[in-house]
């Protein structure tokens, strides 16, 4: 019971993922004519689970995931990639995906406004920056 609340803890702590690997051992005595004989197996049992939420792809569609969380009132700095075009309501102008010289994903989202061009930079799946048309 306690393993089972730990793995559950530190899957919602640590955003991404858990992989759970374990071994089964069996041994069976049979017969011979030579008297009895012990033959054992090893069998081994991997459980992985994932929490990671969806994330856009470079066409600006969502990626196969779920998310526990409820779609936000508004745009704003935190939000994933998928809730933003969730709350826009339309597909981006373009998407390009890249890494962070840290190992991060980043992600800019360009979306064709009339009043001009807004880009939506995400680290790690979180909005951290938007530029918009008369910003420095």
């Amino acid at each position: 019971m306690r393993l089972s609340v730990l793995l559950l803890c530190a899957a919602a702590l640590g955003g991404c993922s858990v992989d759970m690997g374990g071994f089964a051992f069996t041994s069976e005595t049979r017969e011979s004519p030579a008297g009895p004989v012990t033959t054992a197996t090893t069998s081994s049992v991997t459980a992985n689970a994932s929490t990671q939420e969806a994330t856009l792809t470079s066409d600006g569609e969502c990626s196969v995931g779920a998310s526990s969380r409820a779609l936000p009132p508004a745009i704003a700095e935190g939000i994933t990639e998928c809730e933003l075009v969730k709350l826009k309501g339309t597909r981006p102008t373009d998407v390009l995906i890249g890494d962070s010289g840290k190992g991060q994903r980043e992600v800019q989202v360009l979306y064709s406004e009339p009043g001009g061009r807004e880009i939506y930079m995400f680290t790690d799946n979180r909005l951290s920056r938007i530029v918009k048309p008369g910003q420095g």
